[in-house]
C-alpha cells in the first residue's frame, strides 16, 4: 500500500463496506487457527474438499468482496485484479487434494481487501 489508510476519512458508507469486506475475507480466508502451527485458514479451502460444487460456492462467497469494491467505485483494473485472485483461487483448488493446500495459502480474499484498501487510501478526494 503507497498510502496509510485513514479509516476516519471514510465516509459511513465506506467504512460499513470496508468492515463487512473484511469480516467476509476473515471468514473465507482464516476463520480458524491450526493448533501447534499457528496457521489460520477458513471456509475457501474446507469448501473446496467438496469437489467443484465447494470450489464454486468459494468462488460466489469471494465475488461478495467484488462487489462491494464496485460499488465503491473501484476502477476496472482493480476490479479485473480482484477477478484474477479469485479465478487463480478457483482453478487452483478445483485440483484434487492439492487444490485445498492452494486455497490454504492463496487467501485471495485477503488480497481483494488489500486491493480495496489501497483504493480507498489512493484517492484524491479523500482529505
Amino acid at each position: 500500500m503507497t498510502d496509510e489508510l485513514d479509516e476516519n476519512a471514510l465516509t459511513g458508507r465506506e467504512q460499513a463496506a470496508l468492515a463487512r469486506t473484511r469480516t467476509m475475507a476473515r471468514l473465507l480466508d482464516e476463520a480458524v487457527a491450526i493448533p501447534g502451527i499457528g496457521y489460520r485458514v477458513g471456509l475457501d479451502p474446507l469448501l473446496s474438499i467438496a469437489p467443484v460444487s465447494g470450489d464454486v460456492a468459494g468462488a460466489a462467497l469471494s465475488c461478495y468482496i467484488i462487489g462491494e469494491a464496485t460499488r465503491l467505485g473501484v476502477p476496472p483494473k482493480t476490479l479485473l485484479r480482484m477477478v484474477g485472485n479469485v479465478t487463480l483461487d478457483t482453478l487452483g483448488g478445483s485440483v484434487p487434494v492439492l487444490g485445498t493446500l492452494v486455497d490454504a495459502a492463496w487467501k485471495a480474499n485477503k488480497r481483494n481487501v488489500s486491493l480495496l484498501e489501497d483504493h480507498l487510501a489512493d484517492r484524491e478526494d479523500v482529505v
